[in-house]
């Protein structure tokens, strides 16, 4: 099996694709939702922030050998719990922006042995520590589209 160690500067440049996606927004911007049951701006990066916390135990547990099903979340539960409305946008990029740079210093110690090492996700699927870094990579594009929407539903209220 050939395994596709991720690139690390696309891994890390996320984090400047949500910086640049949110730039020039005002704070009420940030925290102005569609409709009440659609997330905001600020609301989706606090997702994101979630996403990479779970991401980085699924990384870990992976490499620890576990067997225990990888954790899956309720993302609409932690959002809603966090009150991540209440919370600052440059706040929680600086946790996500941390979290990417201290997974970066382990994958750079990682061997190819390590990166195809599994864990099972909550749906049954066998997936290696590099299927989990790349869904990563890709949940974070797929999230900047729902940015990119909030912001030009935001602009054709202008």
């Amino acid at each position: 099996m050939s395994i596709t160690i991720p690139d690390f500067s696309a891994y890390l440049h996320t984090h400047a694709q949500l910086q640049e996606a949110i730039a020039g927004i005002s704070e009420e911007q940030l925290t102005w939702k569609p409709r009440s049951d659609q997330w905001s701006l600020t609301e989706v990066l606090s997702h994101l922030a979630d996403h990479n916390l779970v991401v980085s135990f699924r990384i870990r547990a992976i490499l620890a050998g576990a067997t225990a099903q990888l954790p899956a979340f309720d993302q609409d539960a932690w959002v809603s719990g966090a009150k991540a409305n209440g919370g600052s946008a440059s706040d929680i990029l600086a946790a996500f922006q941390a979290l990417l740079i201290y997974n970066t210093s382990l994958f750079q110690r990682l061997s190819a042995e390590d990166w195809a090492k599994t864990g099972v996700n909550f749906k049954g699927q066998t997936l290696t520590l590099a299927d989990v870094v790349h869904s990563f990579i890709a949940h974070v594009q797929h999230h900047l589209g729902q940015l990119e929407r909030i912001k030009n539903v935001l602009k054709a209220r202008v």
